[in-house]
């Protein structure tokens, strides 16, 4: 029997930035990506045509591709199973939980699930808490 798919959707792809700010005046302004939520770290621009975010962070590190799952849990068991690495076991994040995972070509993604709720925010954009998963 052929197994379900792993990865559901694109959730994200994430870019390191000095400041938000500045991200900002480059990716919503300049480029034009509506800003969708924003924390003191993070910031989530709009893709138009998919559900998947530009995420701006200013913690250092390289670009990075995160996946919507089911079960970052099991996502994590089955990526080990299939013969691919957990790099980082799943630990808990806003909406849910979070593993980082390499495929057996040394390939590093992120599987996320929202299992605690998508973000809600104020109408300025401000994460103020979650909403029922």
């Amino acid at each position: 029997m052929k197994p379900k798919p792993l990865m559901r959707k694109l959730d994200c792809v994430r870019f390191y930035v000095t400041d938000l700010e500045s991200g900002l005046a480059f990716y919503r302004d300049q480029l034009g990506h509506e800003l969708i939520w924003r924390t003191d770290e993070m910031v989530g621009l709009r893709m138009p045509g998919t559900g998947a975010e530009i995420v701006l962070h200013t913690e250092p590190q390289e670009p990075e591709i995160d996946f919507k799952v089911q079960s970052a849990d099991t996502a994590a068991a089955r990526i080990e199973e299939a013969g691919g690495k957990v790099i980082v076991p799943p630990f808990d994040i806003q909406i849910g939980h979070c593993t980082v995972v390499q495929d057996p070509w040394g390939n590093e993604f992120v599987l996320l699930d929202a299992s605690k709720g998508l973000l809600v925010t104020d109408e300025e954009g401000n994460v103020i808490g979650n909403a029922e998963p």
